[in-house]
């Protein structure tokens, strides 16, 4: 983490980011265990957490709300999934087509994630410029 309030969205994106990789290696993972006996899904749901940190007041500006965000409150846990009920006799609940929904959307959102990142870094290459 770099320590300037300058790099406040390049370190909150970061954070993303690493949720994002990490999300797609859960979601591949339960891929992987679709045919495994009394499997349970697992996910994780950085978007809670952020949401959570920054609050929700509408009368915050969104820079406001990111400079005082506490970085290392953004670690959200892996969670087993029972809300899916299994619908199979083995008690997996993993629906392969919903998760490979999933892993499709979190490596767009991983891939929007870094382009941001690289974007704070051009901006700031230009004002330094």
């Amino acid at each position: 983490m770099l320590n300037s309030t300058a790099f406040d969205y390049v370190n909150v994106l970061d954070k993303a980011a690493d949720a994002s990789w990490k999300r797609e290696n859960i979601l591949a993972n339960n891929i992987a265990n679709v045919d495994t006996v009394g499997y349970k899904r697992r996910d994780l749901n950085f978007e809670q957490v952020l949401r959570e940190e920054l609050g929700n007041s509408k009368y915050v500006s969104l820079d406001t709300k990111v400079k005082n965000a506490d970085l290392s409150k953004l670690n959200p846990s892996v969670y087993k999934d029972y809300a899916h009920y299994s619908y199979r006799l083995d008690g997996n609940n993993v629906d392969i087509d919903t998760e490979e929904v999933e892993l499709a959307s979190e490596q767009i959102k991983y891939e929007a994630l870094t382009k941001g990142i690289n974007y704070e870094f051009t901006r700031m290459k230009s004002v330094i410029k």
